[in-house]
């Protein structure tokens, strides 16, 4: 079973060249395009041997720091998905991972879940867990914050406007 990458690993971006060498196989595939090619571009673990030295590159769309490539990114790991059932494990977790960055909480949260169902121990599911709800939090105290301003703000036109009319 494939070691998966923690959630921070999400928060780093791909450079443009090592985003291009992956698009460029993907064409390159075109309509016969296989389901490691489509995964390595939407996300990939790759061991590539420099110098003597094992090293982990993490490639893909979803590291993108573009919107669209990461949008990209969960639409082909979404097909893989579907056409792959012996791919799912590792695409719910990286679906969770691509719809967290693009700020789709409950839905990163549903992918999450789902893998948490099936390995209830998974440390890299668990820790993407953790950094959703922090975020949820947070921005669910920003939209209080952001309501409550309004209200206050409705509060003293609605009170400047009754003033007005009182004078006349």
């Amino acid at each position: 079973m494939a070691s998966l990458p923690y959630a921070a690993d999400a928060e780093s971006s791909l450079k443009p060249e090592e985003l291009k060498v992956l698009r460029d196989q993907y064409e390159k595939e075109g309509s016969f395009v296989g389901v490691q090619t489509k995964f390595n571009y939407a996300w990939v673990q790759a061991a590539v041997i420099v110098c003597g030295l094992r090293l982990t590159l993490w490639k893909g769309l979803i590291k993108s720091s573009a919107r669209t490539e990461q949008q990209d990114g969960v639409r082909l790991l979404s097909e893989i998905y579907r056409q792959s059932p012996e791919r799912r494990r590792e695409c719910l977790y990286y679906l969770a991972l691509g719809e967290y960055k693009l700020g789709n909480y409950a839905e990163a949260r549903r992918y999450n879940d789902s893998l948490l169902s099936i390995e209830p121990a998974n440390l890299q599911a668990s820790s993407l867990r953790d950094l959703i709800d922090e975020k949820v939090q947070r921005e669910g105290l920003m939209g209080m914050a952001i309501v409550g301003g309004l209200a206050v703000a409705a509060g003293l036109v609605g009170s400047l406007v009754m003033r007005g009319m009182k004078k006349r």
